[in-house]
């Protein structure tokens, strides 16, 4: 095995405050992008990307979903940018118990923002016309890490975590012999 680091791309969404307007478009690209099937339907609720908005400061803040957490976080900084102050949750984009933003609606899972997928470029990047979300790929040197989990192993993490092993066990088996 090699010492060296491997090369990884990372793709990465970066978000301009001064240009986004609410018109939440990237919402309803999003929620399409992700609909079963593809387009059938438009449910921001759906969305692995929200913008919210912060009436003290009159500012909207565009967060893609990331990994789900169990527990409320316990930072309470405030920064403060071009004269306004923000509080870390502002900028957060977990999911986690305090907030019901990255959540699925009918199952109440955690969503993760996968990037579109296959698409050359992210869905809610291609239809931002005031250009607060632009696109960028880079090559970074990185050591080795654990495989990233996938839509399902989110969600059953967040069923183990929510009910406990036995009680999804039962569950899963129950649904088999239905099928």
């Amino acid at each position: 095995m090699s010492d060296q680091p491997k090369k990884k791309m990372v793709k990465e969404v970066k978000v301009d405050l001064d240009k986004c307007i609410g018109c939440r478009a990237c919402e309803v690209a999003c929620s399409g992008f992700h609909a079963s099937p593809k387009y059938s339907s438009f449910n921001p609720a759906r969305s692995r990307i929200r913008v919210v908005q912060d009436l003290v400061n009159d500012v909207y803040v565009p967060l893609r979903a990331a990994e789900y957490t169990p527990a409320e976080c316990t930072g309470r900084q405030t920064f403060k940018i071009h004269g306004k102050q923000y509080s870390e949750c502002n900028f957060c984009p977990a999911s986690c118990p305090s907030r019901d933003l990255f959540k699925e609606p009918d199952s109440g899972l955690p969503l993760k923002c996968d990037m579109c997928e296959d698409e050359e470029m992210p869905l809610c990047v291609q239809v931002c016309r005031p250009g607060a979300l632009t696109y960028e790929e880079r090559e970074e040197e990185r050591a080795e890490e654990e495989p990233a989990l996938g839509e399902v192993e989110v969600g059953l993490k967040s069923l183990l975590h929510k009910h406990g092993a036995q009680k999804v066990l039962d569950t899963i088996a129950r649904l088999s012999q239905n099928d």
